[in-house]
């Protein structure tokens, strides 16, 4: 496959697979280039492609395939630490994504199968151990930021109602207070907190559900560490992930019809976190 042309003509506006190449046999070669440690592959190649022409159709009658094939990739490897096998994860998680919003656009797949590919996503999420950012001569590997982009996903899905956001909002919470979670420094906070604006934007949790939630990344943003020991290990991420939704909350044009309250109950919280600098 001469994957260079291809790639100019990608860059050149093609959104289609070539007529002369099956497209069984471009994606099974993308899908495993997915998980390739070169990011030229990987980053350039694999998922531009597939999420191009999943954008464009190309998958429509294809779409539960793709994204059954992308919950398939989020268990290779899964509980390895430090091994190329997270590329594999990470990517098949920004490739659903794209099925889910796809699916979202155009209404293909039954309700029951975004559920399925979503339990298998947040499963996946809580459960990933590997959640380096950068990875020197590797590229991204990104777990946690490309997993909240496919949680993102799934809270725009018409499917997912206030029972099903509550359970990405717990998701969410439970990966950023995870003690295995190391400090997120390639701004995965950001993407995390971008998630959690989706999940508000569709106004089917209410701030009863939403304030607690708040209270509770609070708490870890404050949880206290035997002297001698870095608190950031322990309460760093939570403490980023608030101020990172605060900001969004107050500049994103988008607001969620809860903002006045959670922005009140938002800066009560950080000032509980940093009362030297904001009590």
């Amino acid at each position: 496959m001469d994957w260079s042309r291809l790639q100019q003509g990608l860059r050149n506006g093609e959104r289609t697979p070539p007529a002369e190449h099956r497209l069984s046999d471009l994606t099974a070669d993308l899908t495993r280039m997915l998980g390739d440690p070169d990011p030229h592959v990987r980053d350039g190649l694999a998922y531009p492609f597939l999420a191009t022409w999943t954008e464009h159709g190309v998958y429509d009658d294809l779409l539960a395939g793709l994204g059954d094939g992308m919950c398939a990739g989020l268990e290779v490897g899964i509980g390895e630490r430090d091994t190329d096998s997270v590329f594999r994860r990470s990517f098949s998680a920004l490739v659903l994504a794209e099925c889910i919003d796809r699916d979202t656009r155009v209404r293909r797949q039954p309700p029951s199968r975004i559920m399925q590919w979503g339990d298998r996503l947040m499963a996946w999420y809580v459960r990933e151990r590997d959640l380096r950012g950068f990875v020197p001569g590797k590229g991204w590997a990104h777990a946690a930021a490309n997993g909240a982009d496919a949680l993102g996903a799934l809270a725009r899905s018409p499917y997912f109602g206030s029972t099903e956001l509550t359970v990405v909002l717990d998701v969410i919470a439970d990966r950023v207070l995870d003690r295995d979670t190391p400090i997120l420094v390639h701004g995965e906070p950001d993407r995390i907190a971008h998630a959690v604006m989706e999940v508000l934007r569709r106004d089917r949790v209410p701030l009863n559900i939403v304030e607690p939630w708040v209270r509770r990344l609070e708490a870890g943003a404050r949880e206290r560490v035997l002297t001698g020991a870095d608190p950031y290990l322990v309460n760093g991420n939570a403490q980023a992930v608030l101020r990172a939704l605060y900001l969004q909350l107050t500049i994103s044009p988008r607001h969620p019809s809860i903002r006045p309250d959670l922005l009140l109950a938002l800066v009560a919280s950080l000032r509980r976190v940093h009362p030297v600098f904001l009590a």
